[in-house]
């Protein structure tokens, strides 16, 4: 796509936007969600626009870091919710609509934020490609009258890199990090404690190995490991792999398997976007 069909879309976000005049945004320092808030203060001024972030033990810890210098940086006003959606059990046992459960305790969360600052409406970073995917948090939005101005102006991720980088926003190459609960596969119960695992077996890799973006799939026992094609040779070698099992065992992990497939943002969706397409055929 070129610059002027992104910059008309803009547009049509800001003037949306604006027609808003006040709002709060669901802000986890992505790509998407840092552009609509640069995108709402631009449009709005910082004094009528609040950046709301949900934390909970599904939140890696370097991203609700990144999430406060982020805020700070783009001189937004941060409002910090604890969502608590562990104290759910629709959402601990795990269902393929796991995460509707999780968005829609947030939404909740933000309209509070909302109506004690008198704000207009809530918006979401979600995109025009989000819309081809399985996100049952979508259905919590739209019960919550959350706006996803990005996605109605049909702006898509590569879009929002494009233009995020010439806005000069350092998240316009950042790796998509959803929330440590998607590295569990469905049906499995989510536990703190193995969102913790998960966490500190991914920071390894990634400090280890260089990796900017990696999935450790917790399956029990076993770990399996999801890093970008061109490493996957490396981080298979005998003696990488001996020194991965190693600190993987010493985090309560008894075996580990590395994809041959390499990296796949979303695996654990397949199941089910192929379900959807079976039934739409």
């Amino acid at each position: 796509m070129n610059s002027s069909d992104r910059k008309r879309k803009l547009g049509r976000m800001r003037n949306r936007i604006r027609e808003l005049g006040t709002v709060a945004v669901a802000f986890s320092a992505g790509t998407d969600s840092a552009f609509v808030l640069k995108v709402a203060i631009d449009a709005l001024g910082a004094a009528n626009v609040v950046a709301v972030t949900g934390r909970s033990d599904s939140l890696a810890t370097a991203e609700y870091e990144d999430a406060v210098q982020l805020a700070k940086e783009l001189g937004a006003e941060h409002v910090v919710v604890d969502t608590e959606e562990f104290e759910d059990e629709r959402y601990t046992s795990n269902p393929v609509n796991r995460c509707y459960y999780c968005k829609s305790t947030l939404y909740a969360r933000m309209a509070d934020v909302a109506r004690s600052r008198g704000l207009r409406a809530m918006l979401s970073g979600a995109n025009a490609d989000d819309l081809d995917d399985w996100r049952p948090g979508l259905q919590a939005a739209t019960e919550h009258e959350v706006i996803a101005p990005a996605a109605e102006a049909g702006l898509t991720k590569e879009d929002i890199r494009a233009l995020s980088r010439e806005m000069g926003l350092r998240t316009y190459d950042k790796p998509a990090s959803p929330c440590l609960s998607s590295r569990i596969p469905y049906g499995h119960e989510v536990t703190p404690e193995k969102l913790r695992m998960v966490e500190r077996a991914e920071a390894f890799l990634k400090a280890q190995f260089g990796v900017r973006e990696c999935r450790v799939r917790h399956y029990g026992d076993l770990a399996r490991i999801e890093v970008p094609a061109e490493f996957v040779a490396r981080v298979s070698l005998r003696e990488n792999i001996a020194q991965i099992t190693d600190e993987f065992r010493a985090l309560g992990f008894a075996s580990v398997e590395v994809d041959p497939r390499g990296f796949r943002s979303g695996s654990l969706n397949d199941v089910i976007l192929m379900g959807r397409r079976q039934e739409g055929s």
